[in-house]
């Protein structure tokens, strides 16, 4: 058994597999009518340019060959790399293989330049939510709150030169409503897709 993992991108054929699973484990846990287009519109957002240096990545693991795990991280900013796409196959599951992409990521932000690392993850994934308090993320959100009033649960830690540092980001308020959680959501993946394509644009241009 040999484990791997390599660089790749949303259009490679080995990242096929991590996308076409989290389509469905996403339609299957939110419902495919919960957003416009289901999980495949929100899946492909972002153009693969936004997963690959010299502002993003997109890391597989493969083992023997097969994908069996893997994620990716876009640019906020000069200092926030955003986790994205983080899967392990659901018969391997619970073998720290979603741990060592994440730490991959960190590790390949950092290289980067990166020193904050931010993350959300849905509010029926309490297994993902698990994950990342184990490795040291700090919740943005009441812990203590129904998670299903913030939808979208945020997360961020410092890595690179700042690893170790305390977080610093405010901690986001329940919303009175799931509906106004929706809608909160939408906003901030609206306010975000403008931004990062905003970077991707001049990084483009520059070149």
């Amino acid at each position: 058994m040999s484990d791997v993992i390599i660089r790749s991108s949303p259009a490679a054929p080995e990242a096929q597999p991590l996308l076409e699973a989290l389509i469905g484990e996403y339609d299957s846990r939110y419902g495919a009518a919960s957003r416009p287009g289901g999980a495949r519109t929100e899946i492909f957002r972002y153009p693969p340019e936004a997963f690959a240096p010299p502002l993003g990545d997109f890391l597989i693991l493969l083992r023997d060959g097969e994908t069996i795990a893997g994620g990716a991280f876009m640019s906020h900013d000069d200092e926030t790399a955003e986790l994205k796409r983080i899967w392990t196959r659901g018969d391997l599951r619970r073998q720290g293989l979603a741990h060592r992409i994440v730490v991959a990521l960190e590790e390949s932000a950092a290289s980067q330049g990166y020193t904050r690392a931010y993350l959300s993850t849905g509010f029926r994934q309490p297994e993902a939510t698990a994950l990342y308090l184990s490795l040291g993320y700090r919740p943005l959100f009441d812990p203590k709150a129904d998670p299903a009033l913030y939808r979208s649960l945020p997360f961020e830690k410092h890595i690179g030169a700042k690893a170790g540092q305390p977080g610093t980001s405010p901690i986001r308020e329940p919303a009175a409503s799931f509906e106004e959680a929706t809608a909160r959501v939408t906003a901030i993946k609206t306010e975000q897709e403008a931004r990062i394509s905003a970077r991707l644009s001049k990084r483009e241009t520059a070149a």
